[in-house]
């Protein structure tokens, strides 16, 4: 097997979790929203995923720069950039990225639903491309 089987082959399966992270904040939200929870479990469970999130989208996209992969490299790039700029501009006083404090006026809501949808979309596209390219490394 050689790197790039390798390499897809773990960013399927980064990608796959991932994908179901995405998934679970966009459930998680929507339970807010509808009022099924209260808004500091809602950000406590959200917080708890975001530097896992951050790491392994970013060690993927890493991984794709060490091997020179440029096109997939430069796909990830925007998401990853996008994530680590959250994380590093997040407010002083907030306790992670979701504030229970804040989290209630509706335009932040709906912008962590909206960004949560398009990262939904991202990744799910993302899959697949991992996908071709894995059974593009294995049969080569």
């Amino acid at each position: 097997m050689s790197v790039d089987s390798l390499l897809f082959i773990f960013a399927l399966l980064d990608g796959a979790c991932l994908l179901f992270l995405t998934v679970y904040f966009v459930i998680t939200l929507s339970d807010l929203e509808c009022d099924y929870l209260n808004a500091t479990t809602c950000c406590n469970r959200l917080n708890m995923w975001v530097f896992p999130e951050l790491a392994a989208h970013t060690i993927l996209t890493f991984f794709f720069l060490i091997t020179f992969n440029w096109g997939v490299f430069l796909l990830n790039t925007p998401l990853a950039g996008w994530q680590i700029y959250k994380y590093l501009k997040k407010p002083a006083g907030n306790v992670g990225i979701f504030d229970p404090a804040e989290i209630h006026n509706r335009h932040q809501l709906r912008s962590h639903m909206k960004e949560a949808m398009i990262k939904l979309a991202v990744h799910l596209i993302f899959f697949f491309i991992y996908l071709y390219c894995m059974i593009l490394a294995l049969l080569s």
